[in-house]
């Protein structure tokens, strides 16, 4: 790195949160027209490290240097004044404003404010660097990828030299996502310092230039991206040799399980979520659930799990022997009451599936209490579970009594990811069951969703990594606006297939 100048020095820097220590002493460097990818597990410190840049935490102990000066950055506002930006996962947007209006909001500007002028410098910023954006257009009229360019945009109208993004790709389709790496290089050969935190190892190694990795708060190491691979890196941040390798092992006697005819969907609003959706899930078969953010996926497993209204259409549970069981119009507990062994990981792992305030074993006693006799609930049989799922997903935590809101948002999901699968279910409905997870706790989970499979279970997967789907599953059902675009095998089919039928039905020829 000889010929780069650095834009920001990081030096022994060190953040706890009460007994736990978050960063532990962490040297980085980030240079100037470079794209770095930040690596690590969760809980290793990435966002954690990247908050500190960007003035939501202060660091304990160490130092920040812009270029060669040391800056005290206590809030987004000193970040932004020293030319640091960061874009977070979940976008901080104003539905009813228009992109001009959300990128000046909350700035001091003498004089009037020019709406028109501050559009033309939008314009400008967009034809810098390749993007595509109205300025004129309403938040609530853009796409998932039109919402992440208004947040880049944003930062960079603010004067922004240094960018975070964090998860940029989680909710893009292959080809949003070949956008976004265009401009990200355009901005990079303009001399921008781009940071990149992502669990895509494959994205890592398209787009970055150099790797920094965390491990257990510490910095282990960095190199060119050019000069190691997807395996070495994981090495770098489990500390031994991780298999990055999905099975796909080929159905066994797979059965009709779940049946979907005609379902349709609204809001509470009267707004179409899901319309006239058809297909059939199999025992030993993995569905995935294919389709950008918004396009129906989280009210059709709500649907089947007795948690969403429906308009009509209806929901079949198929026995071995061909006994239909209708589940449209029954909530959980009479679908659980029917013998019916549902288990359902959602998209809202602390709204719907966990509760923030009780601890790993009264969370475990949440799926089995019902089962107590007398006036006591068996409180061994949970503890016991919660040990055993920290034992096998590796779960960051002090102890089983640690209430589940104080863990990371990857241990989190592997909290209940591994409840829901410990409950023996015969049908398994999961809702981006390793979003926000590392490359090593997601190969645990597809290896357990694996395991269902050979037992026998009907599993219905909604990912957004596309790799992973078509590598995962059996079956692809492909949404589009709330509409079945297409069912296709998962062995043979592409992504560029798989994402031209995510934004237009059927999606057309796909491309040479």
């Amino acid at each position: 790195m000889d010929n780069k100048t650095a834009a920001v020095k990081m030096r022994n820097i060190t953040k706890r949160f009460g007994p736990v220590t978050a960063n532990d002493k962490v040297w980085l460097d980030i240079y100037k027209g470079e794209i770095l990818a930040l690596l690590g597990e969760n809980g290793s410190g990435k966002t954690t490290l990247m908050n500190m840049l960007s003035g939501i935490y202060y660091p304990d102990e160490g130092e920040i240097l812009i270029g060669d000066r040391p800056a005290s950055i206590r809030s987004p506002k000193d970040a932004f004044a020293l030319g640091i930006g960061m874009i977070h996962q979940h976008f901080k947007l104003v539905d009813v404003l228009t992109a001009t209006e959300n990128i000046v909001l909350g700035l001091k500007e003498a004089g009037r404010l020019n709406l028109e002028a501050a559009a033309e410098k939008i314009r400008a910023i967009c034809d810098a660097y390749g993007f595509e954006l109205d300025p004129k257009q309403k938040i609530y009229n853009m796409t998932v990828s039109q919402k992440q360019t208004v947040e880049i945009v944003k930062v960079l109208y603010r004067g922004a030299d240094i960018l975070i993004l964090d998860e940029p790709t989680a909710v893009l389709t292959p080809q949003e996502t070949d956008k976004l790496f265009t401009v990200l290089r355009n901005m990079r050969d303009d001399g921008k310092a781009i940071v990149i935190i992502t669990h895509k190892m494959h994205e890592v190694e398209a787009l970055s230039d150099r790797v920094a990795v965390l491990r257990h708060g510490h910095f282990v190491g960095d190199m060119l991206t050019k000069d190691t691979n997807a395996q070495e890196m994981t090495n770098m941040m489990v500390g031994h040799p991780v298999e990055l390798n999905i099975e796909r092992p080929e159905p066994v006697d797979p059965k009709p399980r779940i049946e979907v005819k005609n379902l349709t969907v609204r809001s509470i609003d009267g707004v179409l979520k899901l319309e006239d959706v058809s297909f059939t899930a199999c025992s030993g078969e993995i569905m995935g659930i294919a389709g950008i953010s918004g396009s129906g996926q989280k009210e059709l497993l709500e649907a089947i799990a007795g948690l969403q209204v429906v308009e009509s259409g209806s929901i079949s549970y198929i026995e071995d022997d061909g006994t239909r069981e209708e589940l449209l119009g029954k909530d959980p507990l009479a679908i659980a009451d029917m013998g019916v062994a549902l288990s359902f990981v959602p998209e809202d792992r602390l709204g719907m599936g966990l509760v923030g305030s009780m601890d790993l074993s009264d969370n475990m006693m949440l799926r089995s209490f019902r089962r107590g006799k007398g006036l006591f609930t068996d409180r061994k049989s949970p503890r016991a579970l919660a040990e055993k799922i920290v034992s096998d997903l590796s779960v960051s935590t002090p102890s089983v009594s640690t209430p589940v809101r104080r863990l990371s948002g990857g241990n989190v999901q592997k909290v209940l990811v591994g409840r829901e699968i410990s409950s023996a279910p015969s049908v398994l409905l999961t809702a981006y069951a390793v979003r926000g997870l590392d490359i090593n706790s997601s190969y645990t989970i597809y290896e357990l969703i694996n395991q269902q499979k050979a037992a026998g279970v009907a599993v219905i997967y909604v990912g957004e990594d596309l790799d992973v789907l078509l590598e995962l599953c059996d079956k692809i059902l492909v949404l589009c606006g709330g509409k079945v675009s297409g069912v296709i095998p998962g062995r043979g089919a592409t992504k560029r297939k798989v994402g031209m039928m995510m934004t237009r039905l059927g999606g057309g020829e796909e491309d040479e």
